[in-house]
Formats: structure tokens, C-alpha cells, sequence
């Protein structure tokens, strides 16, 4: 007995032992990969030395003797901290991703080989400008460098993913910068998803009861649709319901309302304390870890240029220089058309045209999956565009049988030129530079919000399809592609952009509110990203006479929800205060209390308090039981809150008071009982997820915001170590924008808002602020991996300097780059 005890001990210490020293051996491989920032490099590409300051933060302040050196460093700076980012983006934009992932990622790569994206993008190389060539040119050479030392200098493979997935690192290529910029371009438009979802809803419901679920912004120029059968009389449609596909963390195509978003605002000196211009931008995307966005800071000849860049691509997508401020906003242009295509009975590799039948363009293209068998797609485009198979955004629900459904969008150009537009914006001295140079954007379409010492402006920059007057939709839902009036007619001309210069209150901005109202053909958009921030928006800038950075910081971090102080009165309006007092531990009794909380509640979704999850959870049960019976299973696809929606149902505007009505029951149901109901089924909802004390609630235990890795994120362990979860204030429709996931499980958790925030003050340039949502380094080991997330969670900045010698006194290494001789 002693020596079979003796034996277990000594098994079980070598077990411990072994697993210590796997433990070790894993740490130690994969800390190879952490870069050393006080290193020297002998690299072939550049002119002469050149230095990476990088700052307490990790952001790097790159000084090189020509334009071209600078674009290497940040190659070299980005491939550095962000290698496994760059090729997985990359590897997304060519349809590779099977390669590395398997089978998992083949429904990803079929839709962007459709799309084309990466052969387009080698084709746009040519129509760069000289100036975004040599800095497209001079970045490869950066990266590849880097690439480089990590195969020559056993650098842990130049990430820890790597040790994981293939380690097979193509050499980087300009097209792979513009590949990115159209993959983003791509995930910033939510049209085609739209067109689907109004179209399947047209199917279900009259054209009225449309307008109600899928309003129009208020507001003069929308004419009435025809119905979506009646645009294709004689033909089956599909049913509606689909089979519902569990979507890959890494494929591209988000839903609707996880799309483009953005605050961006500024103030012309007399609006201003300080008698100098502010500007403040905070981009909204996925939140991922790490974060899309990378500081950086360049030294041009035109002068200094910091802000936020995209690994991958060479320029300041958003930030300062020492004369020019910019920002971004979606500006949700109508930029797509889904057409659907009638394909010959007598030949299916045939289509409709005006002019008969015509064949389509084909292609084949092999996609290799990692332990299966490779696949051959055949990829065919209509005189359209691209042909997209049914399978992909609900597109076999509306398409009749012997067609097919094909996309035009802007960004599928040839001779798409807007890399060169971010590139050279970084060198415009003045606002009516910067304007020119936007010609040269062509996807996604923005909102560009410009201040100069003196001015202030906005202009819409992207190019607006031209349509025909006789377009049978308008742009608002698929359409026959052979009749020649449903078909894009070149471009509209850049003059013909919305712009506001020098605003005569001092003050301009967005929220992707609707902006301009133009009729038809002319418009921007029927379908916009949000109604309600704006209103918030509005009453804090006209509260003040001037502002200053601090009230800019304050609106960037406002938590007021507008949608609830404007729906709470209105849906509880028949609930407040009535009935007898129940006793204590019923389901009256809980619903009493939960209004009572709510009356006294101002509305903000601070993540201590309880109330925004019980209206959050409210105003999700609510809307559910208003549309669940006319829809049915299409109702799962309208996860968020749609504010105008619920207000048009309890105003009965043009009817819509119907929606209150359960279509199954005999009797005539009202909206406040409606409203009643859903709180009570809300209230089940919270006991059984959070508990059922509602004073111990808080809404950040729902509300988390989850940076999530999205090739790791998901794995048991690894997971633990490269998410990142914190809990977080702020909503769907509040000016700190958290926006929920909007499904089960965990429907409130924020995936979606601020990955950037920049403030820039021109009276004191250097006071200028930003901050992003996680940290610079992609390396989970790595220390800036997430310390500027604990920053940006608690609405905190870091300063923006463009001096070199500050830059160079908070240095935590100073890279040097010199030739090799």
C-alpha cells in the first residue's frame, strides 16, 4: 500500500511538473512574438534611418527623412503589433480564409470571391494617384520587412496565433490595402440587407403596415411603394421562411443594424471658448479584440498627422494635422441595388437583358479548404453585377424560381481611387483641399466633418449612383434587372454631394441622421441609421452659447436616452400610478414597482442603475408581442427596438394602432394592454436571468461590452485570455453608443460602438485628445493589448501631441530603422 501511495505521489508530481513546464514552454514560444521596441534594424526599402518613437501609450510617432520612409515605418510599425490582424483581413477580403479555418469559413470565401473584392482591388492598383502608389509601395516594403525579421530572427513566428493556425505569411502587396478598405466598405453598408428585409416584409404585410415596422424619416419627398409581388406579376415566389444559418464570428456580412454608425460634430471659433475651432469624431463598429483601430502618429512633409489608422492600410483614416481636423460619419447613401435577374429556360448561363437574352460572364475560382476537398465555384456576373446565390442575406426568400439575384454597388469599381483620397487628405491644408481631394472617395460613402483654424464644414464624399426617373422602387427593394429603367445610370457628379460650409449657427454634425431631404432621383436615402441621438445631440449643443473640449468630451459620453423619455410616457401612459396596491411578492406588486422606478428615472443608461435594463428588457418584450403574430418567424429578424415604430402603433398614426390588436383573438386588444403585458413578460424575463429584486439590477452586468478575438474568441481557456469584458453605460440610441447584439442569449450585451473617440481642440492642438477601445498590440501577452480599454471604459483620453520632443520624453522605446549597405 505505502509504495502504490509513493507511486501516485510521484506520478501525480510529474504531471504537475509537465504541465508546469508546458505551461512554460507555451509562454515562453509565444512571448517570442512580443516585439522589442528599443531594437535597431538593418532593412532594404528605405533612404535613410529612420526612427518609431513609441509613447507611454504604445503609439508610435514615426519620423523618416521622405514621405516613402515614413509609409515604411508604419508598415514596419503595424506589421509589428498587428501582423495576425493584417493577414486574417487580408485572408477575409481574398476568400482564404478555409485555407487556415477548414470548413467553418468556405460560406465566407464563396461570398467574397463572389463579390470579387480582391480581383477588383488588383485591378484599382493603376488608378491610384502617384503620390498613394509610392505610399502604397513604400508600406508593402515596411510590412514585408518586418515579415522578414520575424523569419530571419526566429520571432515567435510573428504572433501567437500563428503557432495555431498555418504560419504562412504572403508577402504584403498594395492591392491588399485596398482589398481591406472595400472589406470595410462592405461592412458600412446595410442596403442590400435592407432591400431584403422590406421585401420579404412586403410579402407578409400592405404597404401601410410596411411604412409603420420600416418607417420613413419624417420629413416631405417619400412617395408610397408598390407592393413586392406586383414588381414581378406571373412568377412563384419562394416562401418566406428560411432555415436559419449560425453565422461565423469572421464572416463579413453583418446584419442590418450592426452596419456603419458615427458621432462626429464641430464648432467654428464663435461657437467656441477658446476662439478656435473643435472638432470631435467617434467612429462606431464591432468591437473586437484588439480593437480595428491603431494610433499612430506620421511625420510628413506637409507636417505631423495623428489620429486613428486601420492596420493594412497606410493613411490617418481619422484625426488632425497641424492645420486640418477630420472625421467620419456612415452617411448611409443609397449605394446598392438588388436586382433580381430572369434567367433563360433554355439556357441558365443566360440572362434577360433590354435587348434580349444575354450570357453571363463566368469564372471559375478553387477555393481550398483546410481537411477537405477543395471547391470549385463558378462565379458569373450580370450586366448588374455580381451574381449572389440564395443562401446568403435571405436572398432565396424573395427570388422567384428561374431567376437569380445580382447586386450593383459603388465599390465594385475597377478604378475605386479611395485609398488615394485617404492618403492625400492627410496632406490638405484647408477645408476647400480637403473637399477636392473627396472626389476621389468612392466606397463607403461618409460623412466627412472638417475644421480648419478659421471654418467648419461637412461634405458627403462617396459616389452617388445616378438612377432613372421610372426606377421602379426607387432603390427601397429588389427589381427586375432587364428593365432598363430598374438599372444604375453612371454617377452622379461629385458637385451634386450634400455639403454644408460655414454654418450660420456655428455648429454642424451627425449622428447618421437623415441630413439633406432631395427628391428622387437625386436623394442620399430612404432608409437612415438613427432618429434619436440627433435629438440629444441637438439640445446639448444649443444648450451652451460656446463650447470647449470638456463639453465636446461630455456630449461623446452622454448616456441620456431620448427614446426612452420620449417612449416611457407614451407606453405607460394608461400605467402609472393605478390600481390597487398589491401585496407584496405577486406579479402586480413587481410591476408597481418596476413603474415606480421608472417614473423617477431621467432617463440615463448609466451601467449602476437598474432601470435601463428593466426599460431595455420592457420596450424588447413589447415590440415582440406587437409584431410576433403578424410576422411569425419573420419577426426573429427585427432585433432592436425600432422607436419610430412603437410610437406610430400607441399615436394610432395612419392606423398603426392595429399593430396592438392579437390577430388570433376574437376580442380587439389596446395597446396599453399590450403594454402591460410585455411588462410583465419582461419582469419574468429579468427573475429568471438577473434575479427578481429589481433595486439590485444593474444594467452593466447586462450591458458588458465584449471585445471579442475572432479567431480565438470562442475557444474554451484561450477565450478567458484574449476577450476582453467590461461593463459599460450607454444603449442602443444614446450619444455613447453601446449597441446590443439584440439575440438571445445575452440580447443586451454591446457589441457594437466607440472604437475610436478624438476630440481636437485648434486654439491648443496639442490639448487634442483620443482614445481607442482596447490597446495597440494584437499580442494577448502584451501589456498595451488592452490598457487603453480600462480608459476608454471608464470615458477617459489620452493627448494628442504632434510635438517630437514630448513624444520622445514618454518614450517606452524608440525603434531604428537604417538602410542596409
Amino acid at each position: 500500500m505505502a509504495m502504490i501511495l509513493r507511486w501516485l505521489i510521484r506520478i501525480f508530481t510529474g504531471l504537475v511538473l509537465l504541465a508546469g513546464l508546458s505551461i512554460v514552454a507555451v509562454y515562453w514560444f509565444a512571448a517570442r512574438s512580443l516585439p522589442d521596441y528599443d531594437a535597431d534594424f538593418a532593412v532594404e526599402g528605405i533612404e535613410a534611418p529612420l526612427e518609431i518613437v513609441r509613447d507611454n501609450s504604445d503609439v508610435p510617432h514615426i519620423f523618416g527623412a521622405s514621405d516613402a520612409d515614413v509609409f515604411f515605418g508604419l508598415g514596419f510599425a503595424h506589421a509589428q503589433d498587428r501582423l495576425w490582424q493584417m493577414t486574417l483581413l487580408r485572408r477575409t477580403a481574398q476568400g482564404r480564409l478555409s485555407e487556415i479555418f477548414g470548413a467553418r469559413t468556405a460560406r465566407t470565401d464563396e461570398l467574397m470571391r463572389r463579390l470579387d473584392i480582391y480581383n477588383l482591388s488588383v485591378a484599382s492598383v493603376d488608378a491610384q494617384s502617384e503620390q498613394a502608389q509610392t505610399a502604397l509601395e513604400a508600406y508593402s516594403a515596411g510590412v514585408n520587412a518586418w515579415i522578414r525579421s520575424v523569419n530571419e530572427d526566429a520571432r515567435g513566428r510573428g504572433a501567437p496565433e500563428f503557432f495555431l493556425f498555418s504560419p504562412e505569411i504572403a508577402p504584403w502587396q498594395p492591392a491588399d490595402s485596398i482589398a481591406i478598405q472595400k472589406l470595410f466598405a462592405f461592412q458600412l453598408t446595410s442596403h442590400l440587407r435592407e432591400e431584403v428585409l422590406r421585401a420579404r416584409t412586403s410579402l407578409l404585410l400592405d404597404e401601410g403596415r410596411v411604412r409603420d415596422l420600416l418607417p420613413d424619416i419624417p420629413g416631405p419627398g417619400i412617395a408610397a411603394l408598390p407592393d413586392y409581388a406586383a414588381l414581378l406579376p406571373g412568377t412563384e415566389v419562394a416562401p418566406v421562411r428560411q432555415a436559419a444559418v449560425a453565422e461565423d464570428p469572421l464572416y463579413p456580412g453583418l446584419p442590418g443594424p450592426l452596419a456603419g454608425a458615427s458621432n462626429v460634430w464641430a464648432a467654428a471659433p464663435d461657437r467656441s471658448a477658446s476662439g478656435g475651432t473643435l472638432l470631435a469624431n467617434d467612429p462606431h463598429m464591432m468591437l473586437t479584440a484588439p480593437s480595428i483601430w491603431y494610433l499612430a502618429r506620421l511625420e510628413l512633409a506637409s507636417g505631423g498627422v495623428i489620429g486613428g489608422s486601420i492596420p493594412g492600410i497606410p493613411a490617418i483614416i481619422v484625426g488632425r494635422s497641424e492645420r486640418l481636423g477630420w472625421g467620419l460619419t456612415t452617411s448611409y447613401l443609397d449605394d446598392q441595388d438588388v436586382h433580381i435577374e430572369r434567367l433563360n429556360p433554355d439556357n441558365p448561363e443566360e440572362v434577360l437583358t433590354p435587348g434580349g437574352f444575354e450570357p453571363l460572364q463566368t469564372r471559375s475560382s478553387i477555393l481550398r479548404i483546410k481537411d477537405s476537398d477543395p471547391i470549385t465555384l463558378t462565379l458569373r456576373w450580370s450586366q448588374n453585377g455580381p451574381i449572389l446565390p440564395g443562401s446568403h442575406f435571405n436572398l432565396a426568400t424573395i427570388t422567384p424560381r428561374g431567376h437569380v439575384a445580382s447586386l450593383s454597388w459603388t465599390a465594385l469599381d475597377p478604378a475605386d481611387t479611395s485609398v488615394t483620397a485617404a492618403i492625400e487628405l492627410m496632406g490638405a491644408t484647408d477645408i476647400a483641399e480637403a473637399i477636392e481631394i473627396g472626389e476621389d472617395y468612392v466606397s463607403p460613402s461618409q460623412n466627412l466633418v472638417l475644421a480648419d483654424g478659421e471654418e467648419i464644414a461637412l461634405k458627403t464624399v462617396g459616389k452617388f449612383p445616378r438612377r432613372r426617373d421610372g426606377h421602379q422602387s426607387r432603390g427601397r427593394l429588389p427589381t427586375p434587372g432587364w428593365i432598363v429603367e430598374n438599372r444604375w445610370d453612371g454617377r452622379l457628379p461629385y458637385a451634386e454631394n450634400p455639403e454644408f460650409l460655414e454654418p450660420a449657427g456655428g455648429i454642424v454634425g451627425n449622428t447618421n441622421n437623415k441630413i439633406i431631404d432631395r427628391p428622387f432621383p437625386r436623394h442620399v436615402s430612404y432608409h437612415w441609421g438613427d432618429t434619436q441621438r440627433v435629438q440629444r445631440w441637438r439640445r446639448l449643443m444649443q444648450a451652451r452659447e460656446v463650447h470647449t473640449r470638456e463639453s465636446f468630451m461630455e456630449a461623446q459620453l452622454d448616456t441620456v436616452s431620448f427614446t426612452a423619455r420620449m417612449l416611457l410616457p407614451l407606453v405607460g401612459a394608461d400605467l402609472w400610478y393605478t390600481g390597487e396596491a398589491a401585496p407584496e411578492g405577486t406579479p402586480e406588486r413587481q410591476r408597481q414597482q418596476a413603474l415606480s422606478m421608472l417614473a423617477a428615472w431621467n432617463g440615463e443608461m448609466n451601467e449602476h442603475l437598474p432601470e435601463p435594463l428593466i426599460y431595455a428588457a420592457w420596450m424588447r418584450a413589447l415590440q415582440k408581442r406587437l409584431i410576433a403574430d403578424e410576422l411569425g418567424p419573420l419577426a426573429e429578424e427585427f432585433t432592436h427596438l425600432e422607436p419610430l415604430f412603437v410610437e406610430r402603433a400607441f399615436r394610432d398614426v395612419d392606423g398603426a394602432g392595429i399593430w396592438c390588436d392579437v390577430v388570433q383573438s376574437a376580442r380587439r386588444e389596446t395597446c396599453s394592454e399590450m403594454a402591460r403585458l410585455a411588462l410583465d413578460d419582461a419582469l419574468i424575463w429579468i427573475g429568471e436571468t438577473y434575479g427578481t429584486a429589481l433595486e439590485s439590477l444593474r444594467w452593466g452586468d447586462a450591458h458588458e461590452a465584449v471585445h471579442a478575438h475572432p479567431a480565438l474568441g470562442e475557444i474554451p481557456f484561450l477565450s478567458w485570455l484574449v476577450n476582453i469584458r467590461q461593463s459599460t453605460s450607454g444603449g442602443d440610441n444614446t450619444l455613447l453608443r453601446g449597441l446590443t447584439k439584440g439575440t438571445e442569449p445575452d440580447p443586451f450585451v454591446n457589441v457594437h460602438g466607440a472604437g475610436y473617440r478624438g476630440i481636437y481642440d485648434f486654439a491648443d492642438p496639442d490639448s487634442s485628445l483620443f482614445i481607442t477601445s482596447t490597446g495597440q498590440s494584437g499580442h494577448p501577452l502584451s501589456r498595451h493589448y488592452d490598457d487603453l480599454g480600462d480608459l476608454w471604459r471608464r470615458g477617459e483620453y489620452i493627448p494628442m501631441t504632434l510635438d517630437p520632443e514630448l513624444a520622445r520624453a514618454a518614450a517606452v522605446g524608440i525603434t531604428r530603422l537604417r538602410p542596409t549597405e
